[in-house]
């Protein structure tokens, strides 16, 4: 074989290799990002059908503003039951909560810890996005700052959060800290709490990002939108 043709075929295959990293690049930054955000919107468009047809249940009134509803209905795994406005994203900033933190669930919204508590609930509500790819829900994630407002719709209320302090860096083995009372948040004794996580490095998951919050506010859904999402 002539040095000619060897450095040809060479050449060729460099080509086509290069020709395939770009196409898996494409996906995977572009097209990846462009499935995640119509699936998004079709759950966000299912919720808002849900809602309007058979609307959440509202806590029935009690003489104890601490008492909890009793055996609510489970969410359903891998279905919708929020949404979930981050301002300091963006005034256009919407996600579905959808329910459990399986790979295919966070390819369509942010996930829903199974087993942690309800928005609005005592203990930790704890939800989970992606940083990069699948729309890219927490890029923006180390720009959260205390006092931040985290605000979440479940049809029939608005669960306005506040975020305590800035991002906390961790490893995927802390699970402390979606515990009712997280670890390393500051906070102290039962309280009705926030907790975001996400991947870290931007382009890695070595480690964890994690952004805690306390309920600071509440709005039935009847008085229209909080004053947090104002434009």
């Amino acid at each position: 074989m002539s040095v000619r043709l060897v450095v040809r075929t060479f050449s060729e295959l460099c080509i086509t290799v290069g020709a395939l990293i770009v196409l898996f690049v494409v996906y995977f930054l572009f097209w990846t990002g462009v499935k995640a955000a119509d699936a998004a919107e079709g759950e966000i468009d299912t919720l808002q059908s849900q809602w309007a047809s058979e609307p959440v249940a509202p806590a029935p009134p009690s003489a104890s503003a601490s008492a909890e509803p009793s055996d609510p209905a489970p969410y359903r795994g891998g279905k919708p039951f929020a949404t979930m406005h981050i301002p300091r994203f963006g005034s256009g900033w919407e996600w579905p909560v959808l329910e459990n933190t399986e790979v295919k669930t966070l390819q369509k919204g942010l996930g829903h810890y199974s087993g942690t508590a309800r928005p609005g609930d005592t203990g930790n509500f704890a939800v989970a996005g992606h940083r990069r790819t699948y729309g890219d829900p927490f890029k923006d994630f180390p720009k959260l700052r205390p006092g931040d407002a985290v605000v979440v719709n479940d049809g029939t209320t608005w669960f306005t959060y506040r975020i305590a302090k800035k991002p906390h860096r961790t490893v995927p083995t802390d699970t402390a800290v979606v515990d009712p009372v997280p670890r390393s948040s500051g906070f102290e004794g039962a309280g009705r709490y926030l907790t975001l996580t996400t991947c870290e490095p931007e382009w890695g998951s070595s480690h964890r990002l994690i952004a805690w919050a306390h309920l600071d506010a509440t709005r039935p859904v009847s008085e229209g939108e909080p004053p947090e999402l104002a434009d």
